[in-house]
């Protein structure tokens, strides 16, 4: 499986980003992918996941209403459009599979890299 995302960089608050994911070679059973950040210091944090069957998203409470996350089958591609960034988004935002559909503790089994999203003035 490989995950691999960018678009990532530094941004001013209220400002927007489109994150990109590349993934291949996932398994055929793992029904959702997403994005989970991390900033340093704190715990890991789902913050959007879609069924790639259905269509079905999760947003993480912190991040609805300003993020957006769409796919695109035929391209193997998932996206995240950030909006109205806030300096709390600063963190490393990974591409993952599979992903939880609600707030829940999770075991993530892939993830790529990571991209760096810096929000500041």
């Amino acid at each position: 499986v490989q995950l691999q995302a960018s678009g990532g960089g530094l941004e001013q608050p209220g400002g927007s980003l489109r994150l990109s994911c590349a993934a291949s070679g996932v398994p055929g059973h793992y029904l959702n992918i997403g994005w989970f950040r991390q900033a340093p210091g704190k715990e890991r944090e789902g913050v959007s996941c879609i069924s790639r069957i259905d269509g079905g998203i999760y947003y993480a409470d912190s991040v609805k209403g300003r993020f957006t996350i769409s796919k695109d089958n035929a391209a193997n591609r998932v996206y995240l459009q950030m909006n109205s960034l806030k300096p709390e988004d600063t963190a490393v935002y990974y591409c993952a599979v599979p992903c939880p559909m609600g707030d829940y503790d999770w075991e993530y089994q892939y993830w790529g890299q990571g991209t760096l999203v810096t929000v500041s003035s």
